[in-house]
This record gives structure tokens, sequence and C-alpha cells, in this order.
């Protein structure tokens, strides 16, 4: 089963328990992975998805950063579930362990010595745990080691 078929049949379980956050969650992602789709002019491929999954996460979360800072405890909670029900179409999360190894692996194999090495590492790294982790905190655990 495809994903957009999974969130379709996601989305009428939501219908039928009248969740409207949950039915405007499952529409935005199936929106989103059609114009991605348009975009491109191909069939998504996992990865693809997983892009399109991903950019929608980081749009939830700058946004529930923002209301943080405003104070808009409204919209938080639906920031929150949306984001939730993103992130259930994700692959497991990687473990500090999981992404420390994968930076030390890479670090190793570009032969990397400093800050100004960052680039190729970065370009290594980011395919293997794209959409396993938020990019920024890879960038900041590369920056450490490289320091």
């Amino acid at each position: 089963m495809s994903l957009s078929e999974i969130i379709s049949e996601k989305m009428k379980q939501a219908m039928k328990a009248k969740d409207q956050v949950a039915v405007e969650t499952y529409r935005s992602i199936k929106s989103q992975l059609h114009n991605t789709e348009i975009e491109t002019g191909k069939d998504l491929t996992e990865q693809d998805e997983i892009n399109v999954l991903t950019k929608e996460v980081k749009k939830r979360k700058e946004s529930l950063e923002f209301f943080h800072k405003q104070g808009r405890d409204d919209l938080i909670a639906k920031e929150e579930k949306e984001l939730k029900i993103i992130m259930s179409f994700l692959p497991e999360p990687l473990s500090q362990e999981e992404l420390n190894k994968i930076i030390d692996t890479v670090i190793q194999d570009t032969e990397a010595e400093s800050r100004r090495d960052m680039g190729k590492v970065m370009a290594a790294i980011m395919p293997q745990v794209k959409g396993r982790i938020d990019g920024k905190t890879v960038q900041d655990m590369v920056k450490e080691k490289l320091s």
C-alpha cells in the first residue's frame, strides 16, 4: 500500500471519528505529496515522500516555536497534534548513539579535520539520516566534533 493510500484510509477513519484536526492534517499531507509529484513530473519515490514529510514537520516545529513565543496556547495543541500525525509516517528517529557512530564514520571516511570540511561531511551524512533526525541537530553535532 502506498503512502497516499495509507493517508486516504487514515483520513476516512478520522472523518468517521469526526476528528477535524486529523482530517485537515491528512488532507494537507496528501496535497503536498500531490503538488510535489506535479512539480517533479514523476511518481514520488519513498525518499521523495520522506523529504515532503520532513518539510512538513519542520513547518510545524517552526509554528510551534512561534506560538510558544506569542503565548498562543490555543494553537499549540493543534500544531502538536498535527506534528505527531505527520511524524507517525516517518522512519524511526535515530538515537544520539547511532548518530554519533554515523558522524564519526563519515568524518573518518572524508578525512575531515576542521570546520572548513563541514560541507563535505554534511553532504555525506544527510542522505543517511534524512527524515530520521533534524538537520540542525546533525549540523550542531558535526560542528562540535570538528572543533
